[in-house]
């Protein structure tokens, strides 16, 4: 599976306003590996950049004046990111602007969404987390990820801590096994395991019982619980 993480910085917050994208960063993730291979670029928006936005990305109007404009760009963009699956942290916002600048080129470009299908992790995030702050910085802190060299927001910066993030909500302890050694003890024991179950041997798994203290701090648990509702756990 080819996957590309994605962001973008922009002008100002509603390309209904006339904003544009001054920054694109992905990264390519291929079986749940980053390759090392991204696309990055700065782009002239051909427009002032807001105080706000600068603000939070500290991207200049001076920095971006000798950058090229995205029709320029819009081929190479669209050979890396075609035929892949988009992982982007509130999708919505970044198409709307990348579709806007597809659009502008009057190259015949159709929606992104023509060429990619979209991960949303911030639709998931909401799902997984429901009621909490789900912003990349808030999600980099709930799993333990280093966002400390993020001073200002970069694309490029975003899409790694995003590729981060994406592998912690979905599972990232796969990523954490593939990286394993392939004679690690772990490994050798589940293929004792494995071995012993073909051979159609009896394999003994230890049996770790919960001790009284344990099982009299559980049963006040559930009694703490049955007193702010039903209990399914008391309920004979």
């Amino acid at each position: 599976m080819r996957q590309i993480i994605l962001d973008t910085e922009t002008t100002g917050i509603k390309v209904e306003e006339g904003h544009r994208i001054i920054e694109i960063g992905c990264v390519e993730m291929i079986n749940r590996r980053l390759t090392g291979q991204r696309f990055h670029c700065y782009l002239n928006p051909e427009r002032l950049v807001e105080a706000g936005a600068i603000a939070v990305h500290g991207i200049s109007n001076e920095f971006l004046q000798d950058k090229p404009v995205f029709s320029t760009l819009a081929q190479p963009f669209m050979d890396f990111v075609q035929g892949a699956e988009l992982i982007i942290h509130n999708a919505p916002f970044d198409l709307s602007f990348l579709n806007n600048e597809l659009m502008l080129t009057r190259q015949g470009w159709k929606r992104l969404t023509d060429y990619c299908s979209i991960i949303d992790t911030l639709a998931m995030a909401r799902k997984l987390h429901v009621g909490q702050r789900n912003s990349l910085d808030a999600l980099c802190k709930r799993y333990n990820i280093d966002n400390s060299k993020r001073e200002f927001h970069g694309a490029l910066l975003d899409a790694h801590l995003l590729a981060q993030v994406y592998l912690a909500m979905t599972g990232g302890q796969g990523s954490f096994f593939d990286s394993m050694s392939e004679k690690s003890p772990l490994i050798e024991e589940k293929e004792d395991v494995v071995a012993a179950i073909a051979a159609n041997k009896r394999y003994t798994l230890a049996i770790i019982k919960a001790s009284e203290e344990e099982l009299s701090e559980h049963e006040r648990y559930l009694e703490r619980m049955k007193k702010q509702g039903p209990c399914l756990w008391l309920e004979k």
